[in-house]
């Protein structure tokens, strides 16, 4: 029986991954992908500027000099092994064909998080069904899954920072055991740490998460933290230099001077100031954000089953602390994860669009909401558990490919078109690019007349003849006429362009929801 058990779950895994693999690649270009290509070419130059003359003064003049090109380590061999491939199978331009491979690197860091909070699960209950359901629901949880299908910078940086949850529960759990730290170990964690801080510098972060397990590791298990630092002394030494020292070669900009971290945090705290995210019908501006944004998103974004997990913690509590290890992680996972919202919060740091910026936090309240349902009532967390599992695939079947949009069924009280930011990714603009070229054969249009918006509508058309593509912005300016607009993005709030006619409304229904939520629309102009 649990040979056929392993054997099944293997197979959902592979399934799994295929699916994730193959939707990744079929789905459209994000806007934050030019630039985060644009990103690593920078970078790039400068490394060769570096070595060859020993500054790179180009480089300290590019604007997002600041961000992180840590997963671009990973992605980069993948993206050019796997770009020609791509560009031929999808009928897409050279560039597009270096984009959309990146997808593949993002969903497999993603599906490697899975396994790591699987890990985690496991030492927390050592249940396999308690740890099977509960990254069943984190692999299937539509938000996280259509994040993963093409999101270069948050789902590489929250699927690092589960791996350093995990290695510094496994380091603790050590010690707790052993009375022993390997210098291994420490040594892994801190190549994880460097790596999730060259993602983005918000990674410093995850060492005040280590800190706040220690202390509670001390708190909970009547261990006297002073002594044990002052004898594991050598080994922290080792382990933040190897941090401090690894940050440093993963990161260009620092190169010329470490101290440009300092100028990283602040700049990344504040950045993007004219953005604002259209919040229950409010547009709240990133540098100016009311304490509720993050929980009015967070109630509207996060599962119900979730919800009711952190509702359900005072009532398991006392059950909770017969289990001192798992009491000992939910507490410090509890704690981070307020401790981190509050100086978001206090110092005003500058987000947008939703959560995507706070989203490395989701997988921890995962593990703080399941385990309390889970050491509640174990037969109510098992049906539950699967239903939602269930309700998840359904959902992921009727959003696709805009599961990223995601909202619960709270949501669905309000019209999410006027009161919530939609598809400001732009994914539409594979489906909308791709309905001009089904469509302008029954036009007069030809392909060196202009497209209007639609940002990467190059990389679906370009192949394919259509030579002239135009911001959304330059609209105002247009005079030749025929032309298509392409509206997404934040552009889909603006109104209709004068004179044209709809060709193709994008739109999308959430299961229970007769309402449709528009992602993009098509206009033909004569």
């Amino acid at each position: 029986m649990k040979l056929s058990f392993k054997k099944i779950s293997v197979f959902l895994v592979l399934t799994y991954l295929i699916i994730g693999t193959y939707l990744s690649l079929n789905t459209g270009i994000s806007h934050d992908e030019f630039h985060e290509q644009q990103n690593w070419s920078y970078n790039l130059q400068a490394i060769k500027d570096f070595f060859n003359t020993g500054e790179y003064a180009s480089f300290l003049k590019f604007k997002d000099r600041y961000h992180g090109i840590g997963f671009h380590y990973i992605s980069q061999p993948i993206q050019y092994l796997f770009s020609g491939f791509v560009e031929k199978i999808f009928q897409i331009n050279e560039y597009g064909g270096l984009l959309i491979s990146k997808h593949i690197a993002v969903f497999f860091i993603f599906f490697i998080s899975g396994v790591f909070l699987f890990k985690i699960f496991k030492t927390i209950n050592n249940d396999d069904n308690f740890a099977i359901i509960s990254t069943g629901i984190y692999f299937l949880f539509p938000y996280l899954f259509g994040h993963s299908l093409f999101n270069p910078k948050d789902i590489p940086f929250l699927s690092v920072w589960v791996i350093c949850t995990y290695y510094i529960i496994q380091l603790i759990k050590d010690f707790k055991n052993n009375n022993h730290v390997s210098l291994k170990s420490l040594l892994i964690l801190s190549l994880f740490t460097a790596f999730l801080i060259s993602i983005r510098t918000l990674g410093l972060l995850v060492l005040l998460q280590y800190l706040i397990f220690l202390i509670v590791f001390s708190e909970t298990h009547k261990q006297n933290l002073f002594p044990i630092i002052i004898k594991q002394r050598k080994n922290l030494l080792i382990f933040f230099t190897s941090i401090l020292l690894l940050t440093y070669i993963l990161n260009p900009i620092f190169w010329h001077n470490p101290l440009e971290i300092i100028n990283s945090v602040t700049w990344m705290g504040k950045y993007q100031q004219d953005i604002c995210t259209t919040t229950l019908g409010k547009c709240m501006k990133a540098l100016n954000l009311p304490a509720s944004y993050y929980f009015i998103w967070f109630f509207f974004k996060l599962p119900i089953i979730v919800l009711f997990g952190l509702a359900l913690y005072p009532f398991s509590e006392k059950k909770l602390s017969k289990n001192m290890f798992a009491n000992f992680i939910i507490i410090s996972l509890l704690i981070t994860s307020i401790s981190i919202l509050a100086i978001f919060i206090v110092l005003r740091v500058a987000i947008y669009d939703e959560l995507r910026h706070i989203m490395f936090l989701i997988p921890l309240i995962f593990i703080i909401s399941l385990s309390c349902i889970y050491i509640y009532n174990k037969k109510i967390f098992v049906i539950f558990g699967i239903l939602t599992s269930i309700f998840f695939i359904a959902e992921n079947i009727s959003i696709n490919p805009y599961q990223y949009t995601w909202m619960n069924s709270f949501a669905k009280l309000y019209d999410i078109n006027k009161n919530f930011e939609v598809d400001y990714w732009g994914i539409s603009n594979k489906v909308l690019s791709n309905q001009i070229k089904k469509d302008y054969k029954n036009k007069e249009f030809k392909k060196n007349n202009c497209i209007y918006g639609g940002q990467y509508a190059d990389v679906f058309l370009q192949s394919h003849g259509f030579t002239c593509f135009k911001s959304y912005s330059e609209l105002d300016s247009a005079i030749e006429k025929p032309y298509y607009v392409i509206k997404n993005v934040r552009n889909i709030k603006r109104s209709n362009p004068k004179d044209c006619q709809l060709v193709k409304n994008e739109t999308f229904k959430y299961l229970f929801d007769v309402r449709a939520v528009s992602a993009g629309s098509l206009w033909y102009c004569n």
